[in-house]
This record gives structure tokens, sequence and C-alpha cells, in this order.
């Protein structure tokens, strides 16, 4: 395998890519993300994957899948078929045995017979494919025995250091003895052993208790490495919990050093432990050497920011000297932060190849995203990250994830403006308590003189000033951290090109956010002029320009461009026949728009609701209702209502992909306006009694409206469903209203306190 051959310590850096492919257990219920992201039945994703440019990959041939009944009823054609794919593309698989998985369901990692039986696999793997020459028998063996033995999130569940320690060295002794069984068929085969490597820090209160963690996120690698004997920091240990010192030194007496170690680092690798829980979110308290305490990521409670990967991969160079690749680089997060992270995972790996660290690639990880990681998939709530590949359209679609990749697999400089700016892990605002200082922890990053973060950043420009779409768009870039500038129309008035032209001169923006428009649908009926000028004309001369500056352009369309004569939801492809003006104007400004700037995103869209304006129908039916007032609705439209937070966050993630063409984006429940304040009302707990359902006729509109617009997708649903989005608006709208209470507390005081100086002068 060329990648991990010793002349690759003389090549570039490489890139690889790793596929999610966890099958754990919880209870009797096995959660398989090869199911999940499709990839089980879609033959195609090689060649996805070889678009990246990438020549090695870790691709799973797991012993659950493969073999659940034994090896006498195994079923190799999916991986037959996968794997000639993979050899015809030039890719060359490290093949994983086992993915935080426990075996088939008649073993566990607490079984004896787990060794063997993975060890019979391993075989019957290299003999059915001799030329594979990397594998990983098991992923993360001390990651997984702390999840299965420790915490008991996983199968066999335990919550002792005995059944974790069971679980790591069964699993430990299963990669000594599957290596075994796989090179006595091919010599050359190498061991790349992956796991989680962080640190933890601490006050002095639970020094104790960091050192032995830093301690022990060695011991899967120390165990094959032969390093574990009476002299191991460890050993009182393991034997005072239930480790025989026989079953320890048989490590040492049965080497099987990594040919590679494989270093998995997240945002949650390194760990602040902190005796004063009370400072900390209840779900980060919990004990620590019998010692209450708070376990909560770095990133999210220290002053300063760790230095990241770097010196941790220099800690792990020094203990073995073993070359070492990435072999997970993730992060759930927004894409531009996506991108941000692989970068910065990317520099380092660059930065210790000059500090003399064999080094030899860095993987991007989950290429076809995951399922339920937010709840280590213990439950099955259906929350995705998106990798590289986004698997919510009908085929898997690259994300900007996947651009940068092929730029870094040529030797390229990634060139995304959005990388300029620092990750939420480095931002000012990242801290859920007090943020706490603790220099002494922590080292200075290593500058290279070759970072893209903190220059100058190109903006995206976003019209409408004054509109509750660009204040949304403006406060969550804000809070994302990405350049903009939001423009009224004296700063640029979008139907006219020389302003135009001037601002694109002036801002050199990469992306422009047209959130400006007509959007008086009854008064457009009289208005004609006004609102084709704004609807049209001005998107229009913005699209020409952007096209012209090669500028993205995001630009809103809305469902009135349907006449609403069907009963089921609109796709993007159906034909538009808006039957009012202001659905007219919106249909003539798609064809306009895709005319001139064909790189451009139209998004569909209807019934904004959100936390930041007062005006929009959720907001005030729920006033209405909650002051006792009577509210009527009309009962016989049909829509799709859009929280703008989702709305926004997508539209962004979606300009940073380049996407383009129309694109229909609610949060997916068609109701009618009385049933969306039923809805909203049932979830406030509000009293609905005095909701009034009415017939639209009653509404006295002026324009005509569809009976049924309600939007669906054939492009890939993008938002949360609506419960979920109502439930969010309804907890923000909670914090607002706790905030302007307590501002008006404050202030209150204050003009007290004021009154008080007053008298006594």
């Amino acid at each position: 395998m060329p990648s991990i051959d010793s002349d690759a310590a003389h090549q570039p850096l490489a890139l690889w890519g790793g596929l999610e492919c966890t099958v754990n257990r919880v209870g009797d219920n096995y959660f398989s993300q090869i199911e999940r992201n499709g990839h089980h039945g879609r033959a195609d994703d090689v060649a996805r994957f070889s678009s990246l440019g990438i020549s090695t990959i870790r691709y799973p041939l797991l012993w659950e899948r493969v073999a659940p009944g034994g090896l006498a009823g195994a079923d190799w054609s999916w991986a037959d078929e996968r794997l000639n794919a993979l050899r015809e593309a030039g890719i060359s698989p490290i093949a994983g045995l086992v993915h935080h998985g426990s075996g088939p369901r008649d073993t566990c990692l607490t079984d004896p017979s787990f060794a063997t039986g993975l060890a019979q696999y391993a075989g019957a793997v290299a003999a059915r494919y001799p030329w594979i020459d990397a594998y990983t028998p098991v992923n993360e063996p001390l990651t997984t025995a702390r999840f299965s033995g420790l915490y008991g999130l996983w199968y066999p569940h335990g919550r002792d250091d005995r059944t974790f320690l069971q679980a790591l060295l069964i699993q430990c002794r299963a990669t000594v003895l599957a290596m075994r069984a796989i090179r006595r068929i091919n010599p050359r085969a190498r061991l790349v052993q992956t796991d989680d490597l962080g640190k933890t820090y601490g006050t002095p209160d639970m020094a104790r208790c960091a050192t032995f963690y830093n301690e022990r996120r060695w011991l899967a690698w120390d165990l094959l490495c032969g390093k574990v004997g009476p002299e191991h920091a460890l050993w009182g240990y393991m034997t005072g919990h239930g480790a025989q010192p026989a079953e320890l030194l048989w490590f040492r007496d049965n080497p099987c050093p990594p040919d590679l170690i494989g270093v998995n680092y997240y945002v949650t690798s390194e760990r602040w432990l902190d005796h004063r829980a009370e400072r900390y979110p209840a779900h980060f308290r919990g004990h620590a050497d019998g010692v209450p305490c708070a376990d909560i990521e770095t990133a999210r409670a220290l002053a300063t920011p760790t230095p990241g990967i770097g010196p941790l991969l220099q800690e792990i160079w020094d203990r073995y000297l073993i070359p070492l690749a990435v072999t997970e680089a993730h992060i759930d997060a927004n894409r531009e932060d996506q991108l941000r992270w692989l970068l910065e995972v990317w520099e380092a790996g660059q930065q210790a190849r000059r500090n003399g660290i064999d080094l030899r690639a860095v993987t991007v990880w989950a290429l076809l995203g995951s399922f339920d990681w937010n709840s280590l998939v213990t439950q099955c709530r259906g929350y995705y990250e998106p990798g590289p590949f986004d698997v919510r359209s009908p085929l898997p679609r690259p994300t900007a994830l996947a651009a940068m990749m092929r730029e870094l697999g040529s030797g390229r400089a990634p060139s995304h403006p959005v990388l300029r700016g620092q990750g939420w892990w480095r931002r000012a605002g990242r801290c859920l308590c007090p943020p706490v200082s603790t220099p002494e922890a922590l080292t200075s990053i290593t500058a290279d003189g070759h970072s893209l973060v903190g220059t100058a950043s190109a903006p995206i420009l976003i019209t409408g000033a004054t509109g509750t779409l660009g204040r949304a768009f403006a406060r969550i870039c804000e809070r994302r951290n990405l350049a903009y500038r939001l423009l009224s129309r004296q700063d640029m008035d979008i139907a006219d090109p020389v302003s135009v032209e001037q601002a694109m001169q002036r801002y050199q923006p990469w992306a422009v956010i047209n959130a400006s428009g007509y959007v008086r649908v009854d008064e457009a009926e009289n208005d004609v002029e006004r609102c084709f000028r704004e609807n049209v004309a001005g998107p229009a001369v913005l699209a020409a320009a952007c096209a012209r500056h090669q500028v993205h352009l995001t630009t809103f369309s809305s469902d009135l461009v349907f006449d609403g004569s069907r009963q089921c939801p609109y796709v993007e492809s159906d034909t538009v026949a808006p039957i009012n003006i202001y659905g007219k104007s919106k249909a003539a400004a798609e064809r306009t728009v895709l005319d001139r700037h064909p790189g451009a995103l139209v998004v569909r869209t209807s019934s904004f609701f959100g936390p930041w304006d007062s005006y929009n129908f959720v907001t005030q039916a729920l006033a209405s209702l909650e002051s006792g007032a009577p509210f009527a609705a009309a009962s016989d439209i049909t829509v799709t209502p859009t929280y703008v937070p989702d709305l926004v966050n997508t539209c962004l993630d979606l300009a940073i992909d380049k996407e383009r063409g129309v694109w229909h984006l609610t949060n997916g429940h068609p109701l009618t306006w009385v049933e969306l304040a039923s809805m909203a009302a049932g979830q406030a707990g509000v009293d609905t009694s005095r909701l009034e359902a009415q017939s639209s006729a009653n509404c006295r509109y002026i324009a005509a409206r569809p009976a049924y617009s309600a939007l669906h997708t054939e492009r890939g649903i993008l938002l949360p469903g609506l419960d979920n989005a109502i439930r969010r608006f309804l907890q923000m709208r909670g914090e607002s209203v706790e905030l302007e209470q307590a501002i008006h507390c404050t202030d209150t005081r204050q003009q007290a306190n004021a009154g008080r100086r007053q008298q006594a002068s």
C-alpha cells in the first residue's frame, strides 16, 4: 500500500478519506451508519470518493455485517462489489473490521471468544482479498471500551473499571490475533491502529484525576507496543480492578506495534475538569475519582484556547516514534467552520512534518456525513452532520468540503474566502461558563507563516437593511464570524446598474444575498410598477453584476408562484402559474435571474416566523391569545411555514457550497393558517379557546391567494421539522422576554438609584 510504505515519509502530506461506518449496539438494537447514510445501496459512491482525488480510504468490512451468523453463512457480495470498484478507481482501502461495534449478536466486548472470533474473520478477509495491505481490526479500542464498559452507553453497558478493562484487553487481544491471522496470508499487511487522542486539563483539585486520564489515553497503544509491565504508570490501577498480571504481560510477550498510529481528534477531545461544578451547565456535571466536578470541552471553558492538535502530535510521536496519520478530522458545525477545522488540522500537520514528525496523512472523516453522534449514537433522532457529501439530497450532494479536498489533494492552497475567519472554538463568546484562565496548562500556537486565518476576508453583501430577512442574515453572519456588509437602498440600489457596480467595486464581495424586495402582496395589485422594479428589475441587475464579477448570488422567491390548483406539495420542477401580481413578479424574477446568472441560487420559501420581529403571524397569534383576545385565521389556505433562523443558516451553507438553481426551503409541514396558530399555541401552553377559524373570503385579501401552496423538495430536505422549529422559536422567544424583563428591572433600579442620589444631594 503506497500510502503507508516508508517511502511515503518523503512524499507530501497526503489527504485520505474515511467513511463513518459505526455499527454499535444499544440493548438489542443495532445502529448502522452505512445503512443510514445510504452507502449500503449506492455502488456509485466509489466514483464520488474518487472525484475527491484521494488515494486511500478507511473502509468498512465489518464483521457484524458480513458474517453476523458466523463465517459459514458469510455474505461477501457487497464487499466484493465495493472493493473491486475501489481497486479500479485506484483507491487503497484501510480495511476496518470492527468500528465501535461489539461483534455479532452471539458475542460482545467482554466475551473472550470475541478475540478468537474476530481473528477467524480477519483471516477469512485476508484470504478473500490478499491484495489489501492495511487493516484496522478494531477502531478506537480505548474509546469503545469507555463507552461500552465504563459509561454504559453501548453494549454490554458496563459502568465500572473492571468492565472497561475487560473490554479494552479483549479488543487489543483481538487486534493482535487478527493481525497474526492476516499476516499468515499476507506478510506485508500493516496495522493502522486508531484511537481518539486528546488531553485533560483541570483545576488543582482535579490534578490527580487529570493525570490519570492523561495516562489512560495511551493504554491501547501501550498494550499493542508491549509497553505494559509492572513499571507502567497504570499497572496498579489495572491489577487493582481485576486485570490479571498474566493477561497484561501477554501483550509484552506478543507485541503487535502499529505500523502507523491513527490519531482521531475532535473539538471534544480536549477536556477541562473543574471541581466548581456549579459554574457549569447541568449536563456537564458529574463525578470523577469520587469528586463532584464538571467535565467540559476546553473550547467551551478556557479563556485561552488550547493550541489544538499540533502539540498532541508531538506528544504521541515522542512516546512511540511510529509513523502517524490523522485518521479522523471532522467537526459538527456550520459549513465555514467545517472548512476552518480542516484547514487548522491540515496546517498543524504540515507544521508537524516541519518539526520532524513522520506524519503521513490527514483523513477527512465522514465523507457521507454521520447520524446522531450528538447523542453518541444511543438514539435514532435523525440528527445529521454533513461531510464532503450531503446525503439528504436524492443523490449525495458535494459540499464546499469536497471542493477544498480537491484543492488540498492536488497541492493547491485552499481558496474559499470564509477560511480567513476564526472557527467558533477560537472566538469570543464560545464559553458556556465564566471563562477560566489557565496559562500554565497551555502553550502558544506555533505560527508557520502560511495560515490564512485572521487575514482580511472578502465580505458577503446583504441587501435589505430594513427588512426582517436582511437583519436576520446580518445577525447570523455576525454569530458565525462571516464577514458581511448589510446595505440599505442608499448604499446600493439594486435596480440601478451604476449603484450596483459601484458597490461591487467598493466591497469586492464573494457572495451577495438579496434579502430586499417588495413584500406587500395586497398592495402590489395597485402598485405594479414599483413591485416589478424591486422584485424583477433589481434582481436582474444584481444577477448580471454577480455573473460579471464571478460572485455567487442568493435571491428569494415565493410559494405564490403557484396557483394552488393541486392538493399535494409543489416541488422545484413544477410549472409556475401565479395568480396575483406579487407571484407574477417573483416568477419573472426567477427566470431573469437564472438567465443572467446560471450559477445563482433561487430559494422559494414562505410563511416566515422567527424570534426577531413582532410582525410575523406566529408571534401575533400568540400575543393575541396570551392576552385573552380573539384571533382569527384562515382555515382554507394551506402553506408550509419557515423558521427564519433555519432558513438563513441553510442559505449561508448553500452559498458557501456555491449551490445553484431553484431550491425549496421550508420546515416542511403543510397546514392551514389556523392550524399553525393552534400548533404554536399548543406547544406554548396557551389557551386556544379564542382562536377562530375563518374562510379566506372573510380575510379581506385584495390579492387572490392560492388555496394550496405548500412546498416540498426534490433536491433535499435541509431544514428541521416544524415541531422542532416551533419548540426552538418558543425557547428563544422566552429568552428574549426574560432579557427584556431583566433590562427593565435594571433600568428601574438605575432610575431608583438616580432618584436617591438626587434626594441625597
